[in-house]
């Protein structure tokens, strides 16, 4: 299934549904990021039957958690029992900046197993923090509800271990500003029935979209999951 991250509900209204369901895009994993998004996302797959909902906190934001976001977390899967955990993870990078990484490793362990009690895929965020992110699967060992590594874009060598943890791992429009020989490296290392593709909607416009968000030709779209 592609997963989509969609930031607002604004977003998600502009896009007409012919251009999603035209396109055979059928269902589609909304991702909520922050406390602040996650009843929009709630609103959305109650709203419209092709959205999967998705709850998780971000790295990027870890430190505008409120003191109760967690019990918040679970009482929307208790009433979700379709959502996946997600979008959640950890960041080294520079996107991260003002987000600390001590903070993020908290949160996203608290999710990562809240996943595995519930038996609830999760999506993760994975960037410049591949060895952490090893260490804590490890520790608490495989995970067969799945782990969807979002946007992957790892070396291929964390491959072989994370597949054996239970990992997916999807690939998304930035995979494609790589150079091509780096690319096919990593999508090699995949095993045919770990790959999946995904959109990241808005961003990660694909090389060569094939369709447009009406009205701003920066967004990307669900239905970009072809040219993907």
């Amino acid at each position: 299934m592609p997963t989509v991250t969609f930031k607002t509900k604004e977003f998600w209204t502009r896009l007409p549904c012919s251009s999603k369901l035209g396109a055979g895009v059928v269902y589609m994993a909304v991702d909520g990021i922050t406390e602040k998004d996650w009843h929009l996302v709630k609103e959305m797959s109650d709203g419209y039957e092709s959205v999967i909902p998705n709850f998780g906190l971000h790295p990027w934001f870890v430190q505008g958690r409120s003191p109760t976001w967690f019990d918040t977390l679970k009482q929307l899967f208790e009433a979700n029992p379709s959502a996946a955990v997600g979008e959640i993870g950890l960041d080294k990078s520079p996107l991260a900046k003002g987000a600390d990484f001590g903070q993020q490793v908290e949160v996203f362990k608290k999710q990562l197993e809240l996943a595995k009690e519930l038996k609830r895929p999760a999506s993760v965020h994975c960037l410049e923090a591949f060895p952490e992110l090893l260490q804590i699967m490890k520790e608490m060992g495989h995970f067969p509800s799945g782990v969807i590594l979002h946007s992957f874009n790892g070396a291929p060598e964390v491959v072989p271990q994370l597949t054996k943890l239970g990992s997916y791992f999807s690939f998304s429009g930035h995979l494609m500003p790589l150079q091509e020989d780096e690319a096919r490296k990593i999508v090699k290392a995949v095993p045919l029935d770990r790959i999946l593709l995904e959109t990241d909607s808005p961003d990660a416009m694909p090389t060569d979209p094939i369709y447009f968000v009406p009205g701003n030709a920066t967004l990307n779209q669900p239905a970009n999951v072809r040219s993907v």
